[in-house]
């Protein structure tokens, strides 16, 4: 077989030559040491975790060195292709603060490594692909869909390994002439790798998540090229990966069983292989066993439910951190007001085998995130979020602003700061009571008798005095419990509760439901001083007009 007039006659029109290429895309001048990677995603239109997991991996890898982290969109696909999806995935990942120092962008590309769309790449990829023709490490086959399909039969039926290999590669060997023949009839073709592996043989590589790996050689003729001249995932990131010279490799592990091919791909070509960070999957408990989050069954892998949720950024961000690298979370203890970016990242620390999601965790990491939070931020994060979620309480809080930062500001600041948010969503049902168009009816403890809520309601207004501090105005409450027969005595009480009728924690709840329509809310008093003096005697009349 002459495989230079072989490659001539399948890429008549392709001139440029790997040299020139080398040329058009020179090597970075970067410091040593510093890692080039990149988030190659499909424009299918879900962002999830896992995309947020790699491309957290990769800024940090890249960044911390000094190096440069950019985006190229992987859209060989066209079938699983959405619309927007590019935009979609780009702001998304913005909002989590994955910023991109060079690759596709909304209104183009940003780079001279480009074009960062692969669809764009199509003359690139066949020069590498004209050389591996001429180099008879590549080849033309004209296999339709039902002969495939029958080998596959044919091979399953066997109970041998499936796939183009071997001799069930029925065009590996076919002649120039034949060859031709088919181009001149018309027929579609595709390009396979000729691949010179053996099952029978294994090798070790070193994965930076997983170790050493024992890995078997790939015997498979892998398509290259698709019939429409697109290259396949495998053959367009190995091109790419060496032009953009990339340096790092992070993605799934579920990319492993393809990883001998890849070797082997890069080998045939002359690159030098990059090193791979193989991120194992996330993970949840269902009942007593583990399994991998699931688009169809678990909305919170979506990026969109964390935000339609009200998660902050901040949390999310701190949260991936805790699953990324396991000594984060004691770095943190120890450095509380440090950007995470001081954090030295290690790719090493990575857990192999994955991790395990925990909603609890996330949400106990958000309520510290947010307890940090001045109640001027949270009043921006908020509003940001009600006015795309939830319009009507956005306006509510838009009509005072001062106001709604008073009610953000209680126990914020100090050594304990409370921490009732984990989430924007549910600031309406914590504060809300506040504005009166969100006022619940109370529902008072059956066990008590409207009468004696009504004394109880009639003495707090007859003895309240916005002046009073918060000393004075508790031992009128605690006044109130003692003229209804009730104890102060929290230790007398827990030790004979049938000796008393009920304890200054009851008469305060009656008061606490009265004003707040809750029986929890923050501290009574300070509520009081910011609804005024009007607005509690309002409420609590409004009530007792209901007793």
């Amino acid at each position: 077989m002459d495989t230079l007039a072989l490659a001539n006659l399948l890429f008549p029109n392709t001139t440029d030559t790997p040299e020139t290429l080398e040329e058009r895309f020179p090597c970075r001048n970067m410091p040593e040491g510093a890692v080039i990677t990149r988030m190659a995603p499909s424009p299918t239109g879900f962002v999830h975790l896992g995309n947020l997991v790699q491309g957290l991996t990769s800024e940090r890898m890249a960044h911390q060195s000094g190096g440069i982290l950019f985006l190229r969109v992987e859209d060989t696909d066209a079938k699983r292709e959405v619309p927007g999806a590019v935009e979609v995935l780009i702001n998304t990942l913005k909002h989590y603060g994955i910023h991109f120092d060079e690759g596709a962008t909304i209104d183009g590309d940003n780079g001279i490594y480009g074009p960062y769309r692969q669809r764009q790449r199509a003359e690139i990829y066949h020069v590498y692909a004209k050389k591996l023709v001429a180099e008879g490490m590549a080849y033309p086959c004209f296999c339709t869909e039902e002969q495939l399909s029958a080998m596959r039969e044919k091979q399953e039926a066997n109970k041998e390994n499936t796939g183009y290999y071997g001799k069930y590669a029925m065009w590996r060997d076919r002649s120039l002439e034949e060859i031709r023949e088919q181009l001149e009839a018309g027929n579609p073709w595709v390009l396979r790798f000729r691949s010179t592996g053996n099952i029978a043989n294994q090798f070790k590589f070193n994965d930076l998540v997983k170790g050493e790996l024992t890995v078997t050689e790939n015997d498979i003729d892998h398509v290259l090229l698709k019939s429409d001249g697109i290259p396949t995932y495998h053959f367009a990131h190995a091109v790419d990966d060496h032009l953009m010279r990339t340096t790092h490799v992070v993605r799934g592990d579920e990319w492993l069983p393809t990883l001998p091919f890849h070797i082997q791909l890069f080998k045939a070509l002359g690159f030098k292989l990059p090193k791979y960070v193989h991120i194992g999957p996330l993970m949840k408990m269902d009942g007593t066993s583990k399994r991998k989050l699931s688009k169809r069954k678990d909305p919170e892998l979506a990026l969109t439910y964390y935000k339609a949720e009200g998660f902050p950024v901040e949390a999310v961000y701190e949260y991936i951190m805790t699953l990324l690298n396991s000594n984060y979370e004691d770095w943190r203890r120890a450095n509380p007001t440090a950007p995470s970016t001081d954090f030295k990242f290690s790719p090493k620390k990575l857990n192999p085998a994955g991790n395990l999601f925990d909603y609890a965790k996330l949400c106990d990491v958000s309520k510290n995130e947010i307890a940090k939070m001045d109640a001027e931020k949270v009043y921006t994060l908020l509003l940001e979020y009600t006015e795309e979620f939830d319009p009507d309480f956005a306006a509510a809080l838009k009509a005072d602003p001062d106001y709604a930062k008073s009610i953000l500001a209680i126990g914020r600041g100090g050594k304990k700061p409370r921490k009732d948010l984990a989430t924007w969503k549910e600031a309406k049902p914590y504060m809300g009571f506040f504005y009166d168009a969100y006022l619940q009816a109370p529902e008072f403890d059956s066990k008590f008798e409207p009468a004696l809520i009504r004394s109880v309601l009639d003495k707090y207004l007859s003895t309240y005095d916005y002046s009073d501090d918060s000393n004075t105005w508790f031992n009128k409450v605690k006044a109130i419990t003692e003229e209804i027969g009730f104890t102060t005595d929290m230790k007398a009480y827990k030790a004979d509760p049938s000796a008393y009728a009920g304890t200054v924690a009851d008469v305060s709840t009656m008061i606490r439901l009265a004003i707040t329509g809750k029986t929890n809310s923050p501290d009574l008093y300070t509520v009081t001083r910011i609804l005024g003096y009007d607005r509690t005697v309002a409420r609590v009349q409004n009530v007792l007009n209901t007793l």
